[in-house]
């Protein structure tokens, strides 16, 4: 099939949540029914009158309060950092801690290679040295920097005179190192900064960064195209393996200033970094994580932060906006200095409906520049010598990038009394059949390859993560002593505590259906400021005054609502009516609404959530505390005997909520449960989520931490069960029982393994019911009908 209309292959959510969206009729969603006359509610609640559609209001509240969350998350920065600024040497002493959690979050965690000289690209048909100008060459070159990972680029090397500094030049991501140095077209003359300051007395590296085409971003070994950009495409499973896209290319600039500073002697110590748009970026953070570097320029890039969110998902680094905006970047440079230049940035835009994580780059507006410029100043305030922090502006700051006043303060800062020489000739392209052929290919596939073995590795990496839990003791209680250490890191570093008290949930409710064996009550709660729970909750007919009988909690998947599981009208064959089913036999039930309905809506959820260190699942937590809280508090539930059931979405709910909130006594994943850090960050597996729409679904470092066997070991000691259909596509049945069985050997190794079980039948992405039930009512201590 041609590139230009690519197969679309949708994931077994995505099939799920689109028979889902099939049954929207106009008006009131599918299946839910008008309040019933009267009026009714249940005791201790106030009327529920809320209108429309609650689910959309769900939804929309929880947008409100995130981004509140990240403006108090900036608010909140300057608690996190303890600068000394009594002296240049006490300042980076001190903000060595963020430099190190910086270097964590982008995925700068590996070891480099060491170098002995940038390796030059030749061939027997080609030379590396690719063209000449007046006072140096341009030579290709190569150059590694982490197990298979190599920068590569142009080499534009002083001819017939010493270095005067050694800087490493960066272009946008779709800019190439030849634009840039003037050997092919593509950028005009004034903006070819490479070539500038080569002409200037540099030794000048630009490392090729990765494009925002799509050419390469295939799966499968190629069977499978997408339309994800390049950069997204590498992003996904090197974030679920604790990597980054920008981490990589930070780590090919810091290879190339280890061969700066060990190559030249006559440098002395003068190592500049000089970067555009997404080379500005880059530019931006290498300088703060490397002291070696004596001066940034950043240029189309630096900015206020807070709103990363609507940048194209590349850009997106876990926990950022809790302690990082560019103004806290820069500081890290500080005493170094540091050229911000306001210009004409990328232009750049991912629609919806493309397969890839809406997003845009636009030109910074200057005065939000300037503004946060003055704010890394002021955090600087006191210093002695202050910074050198220049703020350049080309044209009105949105003229072309790589202006010469920018480029004189650079190299001004870099080597001071080195000006900027006038502008020369561009350099004489030698051979023209000569070209870079295969390189992004090659610089595309080294680091996908790379995530391939950090995923092979990611077992090995989470056994000596787990070590500290005592397994060795064979006893449950000891067992769950020893994991709260790993439950806290889970719910701080992986899903995200919001640190704030939950509101009193202010019930309200009104009665929607009457069955024989069973009344349903629409039921909504209070969370957060602008955060509802909302769901059905079944209550059976029968209850003896004082009696106090079990609950099920019963989830949707992708798309879904509560009515698809609770209302005895609505028949969707995935969920087969389960807590209608479960009414009927006498358990409380309760369906909640999760939030993940509405496709981009609540993708973008996620996308705000991730820059302050949190995940759609973190909402999706405090919902379910509160939700359970509610539900102990009724006078017919039993408290001790609240249990989980949830399918598809609904089964990841049940993987990570009841592993935190545990008023939770007993989960049941269906449809879901499997090899889960294959499944997302393999580029080889047709069941990955690397090629599907799901953008949302990547959780930072999850490889290094936890699998689903792991997010089981959270629920151990408490029963666990998994409902698996031998026809459900989210992955094949050895993923599902290899990772099961680590669950298994677990609960054998507590004595306990009589709480936990898999059923495996022949059938598809559905519950089905049976073992599933019996598994209730044994744990629930319940007696079957």
């Amino acid at each position: 099939m041609s590139a230009k209309h690519p197969r679309i292959v949708l994931s077994p959510v995505i099939v799920l949540a689109l028979a889902v969206c099939l049954c929207v009729r106009g008006g009131m969603p599918a299946g839910e029914r008008a309040p019933a006359a009267g009026g009714d509610r249940l005791p201790a609640t106030a009327p529920l009158e809320i209108e429309g559609d609650i689910a959309s209001l769900l939804v929309d509240g929880i947008d409100r309060f995130l981004l509140r969350e990240i403006e108090e998350a900036a608010r909140g920065r300057a608690a996190l950092w303890n600068r000394d600024l009594s002296s240049p040497a006490a300042l980076d002493a001190s903000v060595e801690p963020r430099r190190r959690r910086l270097a964590r979050i982008l995925g700068v965690r590996d070891e480099r290679r060491a170098l002995e000289g940038f390796e030059l690209a030749a061939t027997t048909r080609c030379s590396a040295r690719i063209a000449t100008a007046e006072g140096y060459e341009v030579l290709r070159i190569r150059w590694p920097a982490v197990r298979g990972v190599h920068g590569e680029g142009l080499l534009l090397e002083p001819s017939g005179r010493s270095p005067i500094a050694g800087v490493v030049a960066l272009g946008d991501a779709d800019q190439t190192p030849e634009m840039l140095s003037g050997v092919e077209p593509g950028i005009p003359p004034i903006s070819q900064l490479a070539r500038r300051l080569a002409e200037s007395g540099c030794r000048v590296v630009i490392p090729f960064l990765i494009d925002r085409a799509s050419t390469f971003s295939t799966t499968m070994r190629g069977e499978r195209r997408t339309r994800l950009t390049h950069r997204e495409f590498l992003y996904r499973p090197a974030f679920e393996l604790g990597r980054h896209i920008i981490g990589y290319e930070v780590q090919k600039v810091l290879a190339a200033v280890d061969e700066l500073e060990g190559s030249a002697a006559e440098i002395g110590g003068r190592i500049g970094v000089f970067g555009h748009g997404e080379g500005g970026l880059v530019a931006l953070h290498a300088a703060a994580l490397d002291r070696r570097i004596a001066a940034a320029g950043v240029s189309g890039y630096f900015d206020r932060r807070e709103e990363v969110w609507r940048e194209p998902i590349d850009r997106n680094v876990f926990g950022l906006l809790r302690e990082f905006g560019d103004a806290e970047i820069a500081s890290l440079i500080a005493p170094r200095a540091l050229v911000v230049e306001a210009c004409a940035g990328p232009e750049f835009a991912v629609p919806p409906g493309t397969g890839g994580a809406p997003g845009r780059l636009t030109t910074p507006d200057p005065a939000s520049v300037r503004r946060e410029l003055a704010r890394a100043r002021e955090l600087l305030a006191g210093l002695d010598p202050p910074p050198r922090f220049d703020l350049v502006l080309s044209g009105d700051g949105r003229g072309p990038f790589g202006s010469e006043d920018a480029l004189a303060a650079f190299l001004d800062a870099l080597v001071p009394g080195g000006g900027l020489a006038p502008a020369g000739e561009a350099p004489a392209l030698e051979d023209e059949a000569c070209g870079p052929s295969d390189r992004l290919l090659r610089q595309v596939r080294e680091i996908e390859e790379d995530t391939q073995h950090l995923l092979r590795e990611s077992a090995y990496v989470r056994d000596e993560f787990w070590k500290r839990a005592d397994r060795a003791s064979r006893s449950a209680d000891a067992w769950s002593e020893s994991v709260r250490w790993y439950r806290d890191y889970f719910a701080e570093e992986v899903i995200g505590r919001f640190d704030r008290e939950l509101l009193d949930p202010s019930p309200r409710s009104r009665r929607v259906f009457d069955e024989p064996a069973y009344r349903g009550y629409e039921v909504v709660l209070d969370v957060f400021p602008d955060v509802i729970a909302f769901g059905i909750l079944l209550v059976p007919r029968g209850i003896a005054a004082g009696e106090r009988r079990p609950v099920v909690v019963c989830q949707h998947g992708l798309e879904g609502r509560p009515s698809h599981v609770a209302d005895p009208s609505v028949d969707r064959p995935a969920y087969g009516r389960f807590a209608c089913r479960l009414a009927e036999r006498g358990f409380v039930a309760f369906a909640p609404q999760n939030p993940y309905i509405f496709g981009d809506r609540f993708r973008t959820l996620q996308r705000k959530a991730n820059p302050i260190g949190k995940t759609l699942f973190s909402v999706i937590t405090s919902q379910h505390d509160q939700i359970t809280r509610w539900l102990a508090s009724l006078p017919f539930v039993d408290p001790e005997r609240i249990g989980f059931y949830g399918l598809s979405y609904g089964g990841k709910t049940a993987m990570r909520v009841p592993a935190l909130v545990d008023r939770y006594c007993l989960s049941i994943c269906s449809a879901d449960f499997n090899e889960w850090i294959w499944k997302n960050a393999s580029t080889r597996s047709r069941y990955t989520y690397v090629s599907t729409g799901e953008y949302e679904i990547f959780e930072f470092d999850l490889g290094s931490t936890f699998n689903y066997a792991e997010m089981a070991a959270l629920i151990a000691p408490r029963p666990f069960m998994v409902e698996r259909g031998h026809r459900d596509g989210v992955a094949p049945d050895e993923a599902v029982a290899s990772e099961y069985a680590k669950v298994r050997l677990l609960y054998a190794d507590l004595r306990i393994p009589e709480r936990t079980e898999i059923e495996l039948f022949d059938g598809p992405h559905a519950i089905r019911a049976e073992g599933t039930f019996r598994f209730l009512h044994r744990h629930l201590r319940w007696p079957e009908p």
